[in-house]
């Protein structure tokens, strides 16, 4: 086993037989489309938007990030609409285009390469293909799975246990990438190791591994490693 980082105790195994990664700020640089549009909104209903009002939407679905941000803004009964908002305004903010993260194509295809390969993204399909298209991602993966094709998205554990299952891994023998403690929470409650690059610098999420990016080079000599053989 191959320990990732002297900052941590724990460590990812190198007898993995599946790994998942989620989207929106780990793989692909959308949370900037993500945060001009939060920004908009609080900025229409006189209220500033930064680290805390970020911590309240980050990783949620569409749809309850509308609920957050009306409960915050004092509107309880907006859910439904400020969620209309906020798809249209990140809508907007995709089209325009976002780029793989660092170190994200170089990881994908290293795990790619040995293990089969997933996403459980919190985000809905429309803007998961479009955000793994503009990346330049959208062909290194046969399987990705959106919060709008399950019952219970994020932070329940059902997108991380599906990606599995369509693997033909077990939980217990994949390891799950992720940027938010609400997609922490789900590859958690699946099973699954986590490991961690968070979008909000600072964040203190559980994890078996974390890093500042995916450029760290203790995950690609991790990845490498996956080729030993199945999991045990």
């Amino acid at each position: 086993m191959i320990t990732l980082g002297s900052r941590d105790m724990r460590s990812l195994p190198t007898r993995t037989e599946a790994v998942v990664f989620d989207c929106d700020g780990l793989l692909v640089d959308t949370e900037a489309c993500w945060t001009v549009a939060e920004s908009a909104i609080f900025a229409a209903h006189g209220h500033p938007f930064g680290p805390e009002q970020k911590a309240l939407v980050i990783g949620r679905t569409v749809e309850a990030a509308g609920e957050a941000m009306a409960q915050y803004l004092g509107r309880p009964r907006a859910g439904a609409e400020l969620t209309t908002e906020l798809l249209e305004r990140v809508r907007q903010e995709l089209s325009r285009g976002a780029a793989a993260l660092p170190g994200a194509v170089e990881l994908v295809r290293a795990c790619r390469a040995a293990v089969p390969i997933a996403v459980a993204s919190n985000s809905p399909r429309e803007l998961l293909d479009a955000a793994l298209w503009s990346a330049g991602l959208a062909d290194c993966f046969t399987h990705s799975f959106a919060a709008d094709e399950v019952r219970c998205p994020k932070p329940a554990p059902e997108l991380y246990l599906t990606a599995c299952e369509a693997l033909g891994t077990a939980p217990q023998r994949s390891v799950a990438f992720e940027d938010s403690a609400t997609g922490v929470a789900s590859a958690r409650a699946a099973g699954l190791y986590v490991a961690v690059v968070p979008s909000l610098p600072g964040a203190d999420l559980d994890h078996d591994w974390r890093g500042t990016s995916l450029l760290e080079p203790e995950l690609l000599a991790w990845a490498g490693g996956l080729r030993d053989g199945p999991a045990r």
